[in-house]
C-alpha cells in the first residue's frame, strides 16, 4: 500500500480542505446477492467519489458519491428514494470498506447501513490509475483511523492502518435473535471495552469490584423497536486507582459487557423501573442501547448512589469524601425522577396518561417537504458558526469565518437572504473572525469579541456594515463572555453591558473614558473558576456557569453571590434564564439541567435564589433533559448539545427550550416539563449539520436554524415526536406495537 506521503500530508494537515481526495468518473451500483430483484442495479451511471472532511466535527470523514448530469442522461432508476443528487457514509469500520476490481476497472464496495443486512454499494472508478486507487483506499483508512482513536493521522504508520483492510471471514456464521416478549430472551451482542480502549474484558478482571447487584439486561434493536432482553446478569462496578470505573455484566457465558463509566453513556436512572437505561459508542462507531433492571429498590440505590460518585470522581479526579455533605446531597438529587413545585401529582399522571394514549408517528408517515424556497447558501469556505436574532425588522445573523451574513423574515414566513458584511476588520484595520457576537443599542449596533484581543471588544455600525470603536476593557482583565445589562436591554438604547474573565465579572460601560470596566461594579475571586457563560434577568439580576459546572446567582455586579450551587461534574457550556428569574437552563453537552430558582422553605421562602440564599439543607433539585437512549441509538452519534434557549418575549412567559445535536433540532414544551414530563421533546432532522437555534424575538412557534451552509426558519409545530422516521432510521412498511408492551421503556 503506497501511502504517498508528501502528498497526503499537504491535504490531510491542511483542516481547511474539505475534500481531501476525489475520483471525478465512475459508477455506482447498488449489489444485492442472493435478492430476487436483480443482484447488480445501476444508481449513477456517471458520478464522481469524494472523502470529505467534516470540519464542524473534529475526526470525522464522509464517502460522498455526486452525480454528474449531461446532456442526454437519462434517469436509470424507477424508484424516487435511488434518485437523488448525492449519496452521503459516515466513514468507519462498520462500512467493511474494500477494494477490487470489476471488468479490469478499480471498484471499491462498502456495506449499505440502511438497507438489508447484505446490500452493498459499489463505486467503479472508470479510468482511475493504480497509484490514484490506492491513494484513495489509503485516504479512507486514515478516515477510518481518525474516527477509531479521536486523534489525527498525520504520523500514521502503514502497518496502523492495516487493522481498517477489510478481510473475508473463513466461516460466515449468521446470528438468530429472537423477539422480546413476556419470558423471551436473546443474546445480547458483547461490546467490550478495557482499560485501553481495545475490545477485550479480561484486563478489568484484575480491577477490584466496588459494587455488584444481580439485574436483568435489556439492549435495544433498531429492526424490531423495542428493547431484547436477554437475561440475569451479575452487574458489577469496577473503579482503577486513577479514579477510572466500568460498569460490567456478565453470566454464565462470561463477561458481556465492559463500558467506560462517563457523561457520554447519556445516562438514566427511573425508580419506578428500578432501571439504569444508557448509551454505548463502540469501536466500529455503532451507536447501541442499553438497560439494566434490578431485583429490588434497596439495590436500585445503592447502584445509583455508587455509580453516582464513580462519575464524579472521574471527571473531578479526587475522593468523593472530600466534598461536603450538603454538596453530596446537591449532586445526589439530579438523579432523582421528581415533580416541580406547585404541580400535583394527579396532574402529572393525567399528563402521563394523556401522552401514552397518543399515537406514535409510524414508519409509513409521509415525510415532511422540506420549503422549496429556501434561501441562499452563504459563499463557500468557512462553515457557520454562530446565530443571533434581533427583535427589530425580523433580522438575523450569522458568523461565518471573517463574514457577517444577515437574513429577513419574508411575508412567507421563510427565512430571505440579505446580503453579506465582509471582511470584517478591527479599528487597526486587522482581519479577523469573531468569537461571540451580541446585539446592541436597538439592533443598531453589534459587539464582537476578538479571540486575538482578549481585552477588547469592538462595536460594529449594522447600518454600514463597519467596525467603529474600539473598547479596551482593562489592561489584565480579559473579556470572556459577555451579556446585556438586562434580558431586553438590545430593545432599549441602554449601552452598558455585562462582561465576565475565567474569574471575574464586571460592568462595561463604553461612555466612560480610558478603559471601559466600571471599577465600583467588579468581583473577582482569587481561584480559577472557568467560567463559561453569563445571563441576566429582565431586571438585570444576573447567573454565571463555569467550566466546573457550578452556578452561582448575583443580584447585582460588585457583589458576592447570593446562591452558589455546586457542580454536578459536567462542564457547562451554555447558560439561559428566564425573564422572571424564576428557571435557569444549563446546557452540559449530554444534557440540560434546568433549575428552580424559587426558594420553597425557610426563612425567605418565595424569594428568589437572585435575591437570597437558598437553605443549606433546601437547595434546588437540579432536573435534567436528555434524550432517550433508544433515540440516540437511532441517531448514531455522541450527543453533543448546543447551547439552550428558552423562548423570548416581553409580553408573555416562558414555554419552550430549544437546542441541538448533530443533524438535530429538539425542543421541549416548558409546561410539560414543569409538570415533570421531562422526556417529551419533539425532534427535526436536516441533511446538513445544525450549529446554533434559537427562537425568534417574541415567538414561541418559529425557530430560526443555523445550518453549516445556510440559514433556515422551521415552525415548532413541525417538528416531531422521536421515531424511526423523525430520526432519519431505515423506513419499515408494516410493524407491530404488540410486542412493545413489556418492555421496559
Amino acid at each position: 500500500m503506497n501511502i504517498f506521503k508528501s502528498l497526503i500530508g499537504k491535504v490531510w494537515q491542511d483542516p481547511n480542505a474539505a475534500e481531501v481526495v476525489k475520483i471525478p468518473a465512475g459508477q455506482l451500483y447498488i449489489v444485492r446477492p442472493g435478492n430476487i430483484r436483480t443482484s447488480r442495479e445501476c444508481i449513477y451511471n456517471d458520478a464522481m467519489a469524494t472523502i470529505r472532511r467534516v470540519s464542524a466535527v473534529e475526526h470525522h470523514f464522509q464517502l460522498v458519491i455526486t452525480r454528474v448530469y449531461e446532456d442526454g442522461d437519462q434517469e436509470l432508476l424507477e424508484d424516487e428514494d435511488e434518485t437523488d443528487e448525492e449519496k452521503t457514509f459516515l466513514i468507519a469500520e462498520e462500512l467493511e470498506f474494500r477494494a477490487g476490481e470489476t471488468d479490469g476497472e478499480p471498484n471499491f464496495m462498502w456495506r449499505d447501513l440502511q438497507g438489508d443486512v447484505d446490500e452493498f454499494y459499489e463505486y467503479v472508478a472508470v479510468g482511475t490509475n493504480a497509484p490514484t486507487r490506492a491513494f484513495f483506499e489509503t485516504c479512507m483508512y486514515r478516515a477510518m483511523y481518525e474516527r477509531k482513536y479521536k486523534v489525527g493521522a498525520d504520523n500514521v504508520k502503514d502497518k496502523e492502518l492495516e487493522e481498517f483492510i477489510w478481510r473475508a471471514p473463513a466461516e460466515p456464521t449468521p446470528v438468530h435473535r429472537k423477539k422480546a416478549s413476556v419470558g423471551t430472551k436473546a443474546a445480547a451482542p458483547p461490546v467490550t471495552e478495557s482499560p485501553k480502549g481495545k475490545a477485550r474484558a479480561s484486563p478489568l478482571l484484575d480491577l477490584p469490584v466496588i459494587i455488584e447487584k444481580e439485574a436483568d439486561l435489556y439492549f435495544w434493536d433498531n429492526e424490531e423497536d423495542q428493547f431484547i432482553e436477554h437475561g440475569a446478569v451479575t452487574a458489577k462496578i469496577r473503579q482503577s486507582d486513577t479514579f477510572e470505573s466500568w460498569l460490567t455484566a456478565s453470566s454464565d457465558e462470561g463477561q458481556l459487557l465492559a463500558h467506560k463509566i462517563r457523561s457520554e453513556m447519556n445516562h438514566r436512572w427511573s425508580i419506578k423501573m428500578r432501571s439504569l437505561t444508557w448509551n454505548h459508542l463502540g469501536d466500529t462507531g455503532l451507536m447501541t442501547s442499553w438497560v439494566l433492571r434490578f431485583r429490588s429498590t434497596e439495590d436500585y440505590e445503592v447502584v445509583l448512589q455508587t455509580f453516582t460518585q464513580t462519575l464524579w470522581e472521574t471527571l473531578y479526579q479526587m475522593a468523593w469524601g472530600k466534598i461536603k455533605p450538603d454538596e453530596q446531597n446537591y449532586i445526589m438529587s439530579g438523579t432523582e425522577d421528581v415533580v416541580m413545585q406547585d404541580v400535583s401529582d394527579e396532574e402529572v399522571e393525567e399528563e402521563e396518561i394523556q401522552s401514552e394514549l397518543e399515537p406514535d408517528a409510524s414508519d409509513s408517515e409521509e415525510e415532511e417537504v422540506e420549503d422549496e424556497d429556501q434561501p441562499p447558501a452563504l459563499p463557500k469556505g468557512d462553515y457557520n458558526s454562530q446565530l443571533t436574532v434581533g427583535y427589530k425588522g425580523d433580522r438575523s445573523y450569522v458568523v461565518r469565518g471573517s463574514k457577517i451574513g444577515f437574513f429577513t423574515r419574508g411575508d412567507d414566513h421563510a427565512m430571505k437572504y440579505g446580503g453579506t458584511i465582509d471582511a470584517i476588520t478591527s479599528t487597526r484595520g486587522k482581519q479577523f473572525r469573531p468569537s461571540q457576537v451580541m446585539l446592541h443599542e436597538q439592533d443598531t449596533k453589534m459587539v464582537l469579541k476578538n479571540p486575538d484581543e482578549p481585552h477588547s471588544l469592538y462595536s460594529m455600525d449594522l447600518e454600514r456594515g463597519k467596525i467603529v470603536e474600539e473598547w479596551k476593557v482593562h489592561d489584565d482583565i480579559t473579556v470572556d463572555h459577555i451579556a446585556p445589562d438586562n434580558k431586553f436591554a438590545p430593545t432599549t438604547r441602554e449601552q452598558t453591558l455585562v462582561g465576565a474573565s475565567h474569574n471575574a465579572l464586571f460592568r462595561i460601560d463604553p461612555r466612560v473614558s480610558g478603559t471601559k470596566m466600571v471599577e465600583s461594579q467588579f468581583k473577582q475571586y482569587v481561584s480559577k473558576n472557568k467560567f463559561s457563560g453569563v445571563t441576566t434577568t429582565r431586571e438585570g439580576k444576573i447567573a454565571v456557569a463555569s467550566e466546573k459546572g457550578d452556578i452561582r446567582l448575583f443580584d447585582s455586579i460588585g457583589k458576592i453571590a447570593k446562591t452558589a450551587l455546586p457542580p454536578l461534574g459536567d462542564p457547562i457550556i451554555g447558560i439561559d434564564v428566564t425573564a422572571d428569574g424564576r428557571y435557569i437552563v444549563a446546557t452540559t453537552k449530554t444534557y440540560l439541567l434546568l433549575i428552580d430558582t424559587l426558594i420553597g422553605e425557610g426563612r425567605y421562602a418565595g424569594s428568589l435564589g437572585f435575591d437570597r440564599s437558598f437553605p443549606a439543607n433546601a437547595k434546588p433539585i437540579p432536573r435534567r433533559l436528555q434524550l432517550r437512549a433508544e433515540h440516540v441509538a437511532y441517531m448514531n452519534h455522541e450527543i453533543s448539545l448546543s447551547p439552550a434557549r428558552f423562548n423570548q418575549s416581553e409580553t408573555q412567559a416562558e414555554n419552550a427550550i430549544v437546542t441541538s445535536t448533530g443533524q438535530f433540532v429538539i425542543a421541549w414544551d416548558f409546561n410539560k416539563v414543569k409538570k415533570g414530563l421531562l422526556d417529551k421533546y419533539e425532534i427535526k432532522k436536516y441533511e446538513d449539520l445544525v450549529m446554533q437555534d434559537t427562537f425568534r424575538f417574541g415567538d414561541d412557534k418559529e425557530i430560526i436554524v443555523a445550518l453549516a451552509n445556510n440559514v433556515v426558519v422551521v415552525n415548532k409545530q413541525q417538528l416531531r415526536r422521536p421515531t424511526r422516521v423523525s430520526l432519519g432510521g431505515p423506513r419499515r412498511s408494516s410493524r407491530s406495537h404488540s410486542a412493545i408492551v413489556n418492555a421496559p421503556y
